[in-house]
C-alpha cells in the first residue's frame, strides 16, 4: 500500500517586515526559501495563511492589519504548499474585496482554500485532494473574524462551533476517506490550551476527523493523542515577524505519515525563524 505524507506548518504572514524584507531583496520567494524543500517533498502541503492577498493599495509596514502583496505567492509555490486555511481573525483585514480576491488569487495558482468561500455553504464545505488513490478531506475554522475591526459577522468565514464542525465532518465524509480540521483559536503566547480550543477539538475528533491541527497562539503549545485522532493544539509561527518573544520564533512542523486511510506515524519537526525566515532547527551534537 503507498504512503502518503503530509506536512503542516502554522501561522504564516507575509505582510508588514516579512513582505518589506523580500521586497528589499527583490525577491518575493524568500520567506520559504529554506525551508521549501521540506514542503515540496510531500504529497499534501498545508499552512495556515495569516493575512489575506490583495492588489489594492501598498501592503502595510506596521500594525495588526495586514495584506500580503499579489507577488509573494511565489513562496507558496516554491515550497509545493497545494491548500492553506483563510479561516483566521485576520481574514477581513482587507475587507469584502480581499476576501474574494484572495479565493481568486490562490485558485488561480493552483492552491486549495479551506475555511472561507464565495458564501456560507462554501466555507463550511471544505476541501478533498486525493494522493495515491486516498481521498483527504480538509475544513478549516476560526475563534474570530473581525480583528477588532468589525461588529458584524461574516459567513463566507466559517467560525468555530463544535456542533457546525459535526456536522460539516459528517457531509464531508461522504467524499473524503480521511478528514482534517484547522482550528484557529487559543490564547496569544500561552503553552497550553484554552477551554474553547479543547471542547472543539475534542468534539471535531468526536466527529470523525483524524487530526486537527491548530494555530493563532504565536508559540508551540501541546500535542494530545485522543480517541482515534491527534490533536496539534499550535503549531506556533512558521513565517512572522515577532521578535520580542523567543517562543514566538519557534515553531513546529508536522508530518504525518498516512497508510490508506490510517495514520500510522507522525514526526514534529523543530523550525526556528531567523529574520522571518524559517529553518529546520540543526540538531545539537551529543
Amino acid at each position: 500500500m503507498p504512503l502518503n505524507r503530509i506536512i503542516f506548518g502554522g501561522d504564516v504572514m507575509m505582510s508588514r517586515y516579512v513582505g518589506a524584507l523580500a521586497e528589499a531583496n527583490d525577491d518575493p520567494a524568500a520567506p520559504m526559501r529554506d525551508i521549501a524543500s521540506l514542503f515540496a517533498a510531500a504529497d499534501i502541503a498545508f499552512v495556515n495563511l495569516e493575512a489575506p492577498f490583495s492588489d489594492r493599495g501598498k501592503p502595510p509596514r506596521h500594525g495588526m492589519i495586514f495584506k500580503t502583496a499579489p507577488e509573494m505567492i511565489q513562496a507558496l509555490q516554491l515550497a509545493g504548499i497545494d491548500i492553506v486555511s483563510t479561516a483566521n481573525n485576520h481574514a477581513r483585514d482587507c475587507g469584502d474585496y480581499g476576501i474574494t480576491f484572495t479565493l481568486d488569487w490562490l485558485e488561480k495558482h493552483g492552491i486549495a482554500v479551506v475555511g472561507t468561500g464565495r458564501d456560507g455553504d462554501a466555507a463550511h464545505n471544505g476541501a478533498v485532494l486525493e494522493r495515491n488513490g486516498v481521498k483527504f478531506g480538509f475544513l478549516a475554522y476560526t475563534f474570530d473574524q473581525s480583528n477588532g475591526n468589525y461588529k458584524d459577522s461574516d459567513d463566507r468565514v466559517a467560525m468555530i462551533d463544535p456542533g457546525d464542525v459535526a456536522d460539516d465532518i459528517s457531509n464531508l465524509k461522504d467524499h473524503a476517506d480521511v478528514v482534517i480540521v484547522s482550528m484557529h483559536a487559543g490564547t496569544e503566547y500561552q503553552p497550553k490550551p484554552n477551554e474553547q480550543q479543547r471542547r472543539f477539538a475534542h468534539a471535531a475528533i468526536d466527529g470523525g476527523a483524524r487530526i486537527v491541527v491548530g494555530h493563532h497562539p504565536h508559540v508551540v503549545q501541546t500535542v494530545e493523542e485522543y480517541k482515534h485522532g491527534v490533536i496539534f493544539y499550535s503549531l506556533g509561527n512558521l513565517i512572522f515577524d515577532q521578535f520580542q518573544r523567543k517562543e514566538t520564533q519557534q515553531g513546529l512542523v508536522v508530518e504525518a505519515v498516512f497508510a490508506g486511510g490510517w495514520m500510522i506515524k507522525y514526526d514534529l519537526i523543530p523550525v526556528d525563524i531567523v529574520q522571518t525566515v524559517p529553518r529546520v532547527r540543526t540538531p545539537v551534537p551529543a
